[in-house]
């Protein structure tokens, strides 16, 4: 299992502790969760909130791509149940699906650097509709 594809079975299992087999301590984090900090921490703090937000949450790779400098490109989509507070916006019982792009470094077995973009005008959408 690649690093990538076992960072997402960590969210769809709310596994925070996981977090620390597969990311450096000193990951940089180029776009952290508003009022995050950048690093492992403000992964932690991302893995619990989709695990306090969502149930039955499900990351599908679309496509992965890696280089030969430890560079890995991911298009993800995730699927769940909307039954827990997120990021201000209480729980709807809305299904949800939306999607994600992650280029993360990988050295050693672990992500060192990583940016990612997610499609949140998609998911909020369907949690406001």
């Amino acid at each position: 299992m690649t690093v990538p594809v076992r960072i997402y079975q960590l969210f769809d299992d709310g596994d925070v502790a996981g977090i620390d087999d597969v990311v450096a301590p000193d990951m940089i984090d180029h776009n952290p969760v508003p009022g995050a900090e950048t690093g492992i921490d403000g992964l932690r703090l991302l893995v619990a909130a989709v695990r306090d937000g969502f149930t039955g949450t499900r990351h599908e790779v679309i496509y992965q791509g890696e280089t030969a400098d430890g560079w890995t490109v991911c298009q993800w989509r995730m699927t769940g149940t909307h039954t827990g507070p997120w990021f201000g916006t209480a729980a709807t019982g809305r299904a949800v699906s939306f999607t994600g792009i992650d280029l993360m470094r990988v050295v050693d077995g672990k992500v060192t650097e990583l940016r990612h973009a997610e499609e949140l005008l998609q998911l909020t959408a369907q949690l406001t509709a």
